[in-house]
Parts: structure tokens; C-alpha cells; sequence
């Protein structure tokens, strides 16, 4: 499921919005200002901001944002028409969209951003797996038989291959599956680890695709 991050301080707005493109198909986390927005970077797919926020405005979020996570696109939504603004905002979004807006609108330039920012759009080879990362099928390249994975084992590994070679904590992992918050002791997560260890290694007990980084969490490296 495509995860967005929506900021908006506007409530009427910013429920309306969330609510259409969760209709929609997306996960949105919507947020009422850019105070915690660092904490979503490693699981989000697109940025939408609103340029008049309290505190740091959109602007300055996208800045950040952009420069922090340059592979997630960003739509900057905003009141103001002028060209100066367009072209304040155009420097480091890649859309910008001006209120009112039709719904449709939105859904229509977000699609055509995450289109744009596929970052594998080639056959992934890892170990003995070929994946195809546009519709997650997975083929055990030893038999040529496809693997076939339960809801939360594909979204667990869809969030891996999202991030691809990068070292994942338990914390990540947990609050990108799961939206909440990981509480120290739970197995909820290893369990569902072992289960999909089972479903796409060799040999679940010597793991080679999904590898325990000890002490931090886990990895996926291509």
C-alpha cells in the first residue's frame, strides 16, 4: 500500500483530503504540522505539504524533506497563485498545486509522481529470488514456481524491498507494517520474520535474503 505523508493545518481541509485519497486505495498520516515529520521518512512513498503551516512552513519542510529523502516526491498545496510562489516552490517540489482543487486532480498528479519515482521498475535478483517489484510476484528461481505470501508478509517484505540495502530497525519496521509505535519485548514482529524466512530462503535457519543485523534489526541487500 502506497503510504503519504499529508501536512496540513487546515482540520476541514486536511479531513477532507485524507479521507478521499484513504477512499482511494493510499495510507495517509496526516499531520497538523511538520514537528515530527523526520520520524515518517523511511516509510513514506510521496509528500503532500501545505505552504501556510504553523511553525516551519512548507517551504521549509519541503527543503528539508527534499534534502534528507530525495527519492520521495513532494506536491506543495497552496492558496497562493503567483508566479513567485510557483517558482519558490517548483525549485525543490516536483508539483505544485493551487487551492481550490478538484479531488481527482490530486489523485491524478500523485499517481502520475509515484509513475515517475518507481525506483525499481527492473526484475530484482536477490540470491534465488526474481522480483518483480511493480506487483511484488516473487519466483524461486531454483523451481520457477512462484512464492506466495500472506498480507502481512508482503507488506513486511514490500517494505524491504522499499528500502533495499538499507539496515532497518525493529522500531522502522514495526511503526512502517503496523503504524504504531514498537514497545520493547514484543515478538509480534520476529514471529512474522520467521514466518516469511520460511516462505523465501533456502534455508530458514541460515538466512541469506534477510539478514540479522545483530543488535539493530535487519536487511535486505540486493
Amino acid at each position: 500500500m502506497v503510504h503519504i505523508l499529508y501536512i496540513e493545518d487546515d482540520k476541514e481541509i486536511g479531513h477532507w483530503v485524507s479521507t478521499d485519497l484513504t477512499e482511494r486505495g493510499y495510507k495517509i498520516t496526516w499531520l497538523q504540522s511538520g514537528e515530527n515529520m523526520e520520524s515518517y521518512l523511511t516509510s513514506i512513498d510521496l509528500a503532500i505539504l501545505d505552504v501556510m503551516l504553523p511553525g516551519l512552513d512548507g517551504f521549509s519542510l519541503g527543503k528539508r524533506l527534499k534534502k534528507s529523502a530525495p527519492d520521495i516526491p513532494i506536491i506543495m498545496l497552496s492558496a497562493r497563485t503567483a508566479v513567485e510562489d510557483r517558482l519558490e516552490g517548483l525549485r525543490f517540489a516536483d508539483d505544485y498545486v493551487t487551492k481550490p482543487f478538484h479531488p481527482d486532480e490530486l489523485a491524478a498528479r500523485i499517481e502520475v509522481l509515484l509513475r515517475r519515482f518507481q525506483r525499481h521498475d527492473e526484475v530484482l535478483e536477490i540470491k534465488h529470488l526474481q522480483i518483480y517489484p511493480k506487483d511484488m510476484r516473487i519466483i524461486n528461481k531454483n523451481n520457477e514456481e512462484e512464492i506466495l505470501l500472506t498480507g502481512k508478509q508482503y507488506h513486511l517484505f514490500q517494505y524491504f524491498i522499499r528500502h533495499l540495502n538499507q539496515i532497518l530497525t525493529k522500531e522502522q519496521l514495526y511503526e512502517g507494517i503496523w503504524g504504531e509505535s514498537y514497545i520493547e519485548g514484543d515478538k509480534t514482529l520476529m514471529v512474522h520474520i520467521r514466518y516469511l524466512r520460511e516462505k523465501i530462503e533456502e534455508n530458514p535457519s541460515v538466512p541469506t535474503v534477510i539478514e540479522t543485523i545483530r543488535g539493530i534489526g535487519y536487511r535486505v541487500k540486493q
